[in-house]
């Protein structure tokens, strides 16, 4: 991909990306409410309609598009020649990362909306099947997995970067590593019956940092010759 194209799909995808979360959190609350019994979540999801699952769907594509931005901004023929380790498993890393998150965020689009229509309709079954739908697509898939590749592409990309002698964006991408890394804490602590409030935050400081990551490597790849 030429330079000019990549650094704006960087820098582009760093903004656009938070678009749909600031929806969703004004509008429907997330992330926190997802922490919330599953009779209030389905009704709140009833009540946000057809807006809110249009939200979701433009938040599983921003999770899909990563797939070949990630796999754009590891792989270039300098670095396949001087730490080709690196540069292919940040590359897998990501990818997988989008694919998995992207798997996550569908069931908001094509599985919760008949789950939370039968709760709509009474259906004892809807909120157990929200709460198992929610534990293994959202927090294992979505969150848990799919976060930890991301921290490892960012980690091993960062990496690279720094090597490269890019040692602020590189710092940025090993900061954010480490914060999504525990971040990914939440869901473990959740499994164990245990509040998760404090990996939640490390959640949020990973991805504004992610976000301005993202904009430095668009900037550099401007900068490069």
């Amino acid at each position: 991909m030429p330079r000019p194209i990549l650094a704006f799909a960087s820098v582009t995808f760093a903004v656009a990306f938070n678009v749909p979360y600031v929806l969703l959190a004004s509008s429907f609350g997330y992330p926190a409410i997802l922490r919330e019994p599953a009779g209030e979540v389905l009704a709140a999801f009833t009540a946000g309609g057809p807006a809110l699952i249009l939200t979701w769907y433009a938040f599983f594509w921003a999770a899909l598009l990563f797939v070949p931005l990630a796999a754009a901004l590891a792989i270039n023929r300098d670095r396949m020649a001087s730490a080709p380790g690196l540069a292919v498993g940040a590359a897998l890393a990501g990818a997988l990362s989008g694919a998995l998150q992207a798997v996550g965020l569908a069931r908001w689009v094509f599985v919760i909306p008949g789950v939370a229509a039968a709760h709509a309709a009474g259906d004892p079954t809807a909120a157990p099947m929200f709460d198992l739908l929610n534990a293994y697509g959202g927090v294992a898939i979505g969150e848990h997995l799919g976060q930890l590749l991301l921290a490892l592409f960012a980690g091993l990309l960062g990496t690279v970067q720094w090597l490269e002698g890019r040692r602020f964006t590189g710092a940025l991408g090993l900061a954010s590593a480490l914060a999504i890394t525990l971040g990914t804490g939440e869901g473990l602590m959740l499994a164990l019956g245990k509040p998760g409030d404090l990996f939640s935050w490390f959640t949020v400081g990973g991805f504004l940092i992610l976000s301005s990551w993202l904009v430095s490597t668009g900037l550099s790849q401007m900068r490069a010759k």
